[in-house]
């Protein structure tokens, strides 16, 4: 059937047909359904030299999952991708910017993104037709794969308190910072995440070219932004960035176990305790493709303050005394003056910003807790 399906697309019977479909059944025992480029980069590697490539009729055959790897929707090709995220063809086209318009166009409007830089970090939005698309494939793709138990960021069930405790107590805690972190998680890692849950070629190129995005010249500052890459501010990007430091995350928390320490990553932060290989760990970091930032890096012994995202682990995970302080001062004023008066940065909702931050300095210490909670009442009661 193969022989006579070549030979009915090339319209002639050249004699090397045959046996390019004795290699063909050698190398895909099963019919890679879900893999035409890789397919056809097969097929013209076993062609003679300098046999041209005339096609008399194209057959189309739709690419359909062969395998899934997680509890994820099966989307066989462009029209059920389509059709899931509820889109017709060329509104699947524009979003996943086939004519790399986004990158390219000096007009705003024409932008799937906006721009803002934040010091040295670029927050790229999303506009919000783009970013519900993109939250429906965190709430029903991605949010259905598993991350390793490193990964603390982003992660339902987890916070930057299980990112800090198993590092509470040791003698020895080093932190090291991913540069540039989101950049450098290029388009080709993200289609190779969704090869790997098992979508069809056609439709893992869209799906991670609806998740990437590559900066504008006006905009970019760096050749990382310049190249398809993660977006920082997009809903699917930290989900992404977990996925696609699986290994990374497994290599180093392998490394760590065989020496007796321990490793946890949020985000861009890396924790490390107890004695591990610092030159292995930074091995193993560029071989993933990262690098660490060299002036953010972290060695604290047990008599200094050992800090993990905002949190002092020497004892248990905790916020600084100072910042409780703090917050316990803007209280106590608060509930002299009234909460309006103690607002003196501006805040639209001052009082949800000092519930947020009770519950962020309260978190592991309940004395501290109650007593700011105390003062919080007081101070509402002084507005009433």
């Amino acid at each position: 059937m193969l022989l006579e399906t070549g030979y009915e697309v090339l319209g002639r019977r050249p004699r090397w047909m045959g046996p390019l479909i004795t290699s063909l059944l050698r190398g895909y025992p099963h019919a890679p359904a879900d893999r035409p480029l890789e397919l056809a980069a097969f097929v013209a590697a076993q062609l003679p030299d300098r046999v041209p490539a005339r096609i008399a009729v194209r057959r189309a055959v739709p690419t359909r999952v062969v395998r899934m790897r997680w509890d994820t929707p099966p989307l066989d090709d462009l029209a059920a991708l389509a059709e899931f995220l509820e889109l017709d063809g060329d509104r699947l086209d524009w979003f996943a910017d086939r004519r790399e318009i986004n990158g390219n166009s000096a007009e705003e409007r024409l932008r799937h993104y906006r721009y803002t830089w934040m010091g040295s970090r670029l927050i790229e939005a999303p506009k919000p037709a783009l970013r519900a698309i993109q939250r429906r494939l965190l709430d029903e793709v991605l949010g259905r794969v598993l991350v390793h138990e490193a990964a603390h960021g982003f992660v339902p069930g987890r916070s930057v308190h299980t990112f800090a405790a198993p590092h509470a107590g040791q003698p020895l805690v080093v932190r090291l910072d991913l540069a540039k972190f989101f950049p450098s998680i290029s388009v080709q890692r993200v289609y190779g995440l969704f090869r790997a849950m098992g979508y069809p070629e056609p439709v893992a190129h869209t799906l991670a070219a609806l998740c990437t995005t590559r900066t504008p010249f006006s905009v970019a500052r760096s050749p990382l932004l310049r190249a398809p890459h993660l977006p920082q501010g997009a809903p699917t990007s930290p989900a992404l960035a977990n996925l696609c430091t699986y290994r990374l995350d497994r290599r180093l928390a392998g490394l760590a176990s065989a020496f007796g320490a321990r490793y946890t990553r949020y985000a861009d932060d890396l924790a490390f305790s107890g004695f591990f290989p610092l030159a292995a760990t930074m091995r193993i970091i560029a071989d993933e493709g990262f690098r660490v930032h060299p002036g953010k890096t972290r060695v604290r012994g047990r008599g200094d303050r050992q800090h993990l995202a905002g949190l002092v682990v020497n004892a248990s995970p905790a916020v600084a005394r100072e910042e409780y302080d703090r917050l316990r001062a803007i209280l106590h004023g608060a509930a002299r003056t009234g909460l309006a008066a103690a607002n003196r940065e501006g805040h639209p909702d001052f009082a949800a910003h000092l519930r947020g931050r009770i519950e962020w300095v309260g978190a592991g210490r309940p004395a501290r807790a109650a007593k700011l909670r105390e003062l919080y009442r007081a101070a509402v009661a002084t507005d009433l």
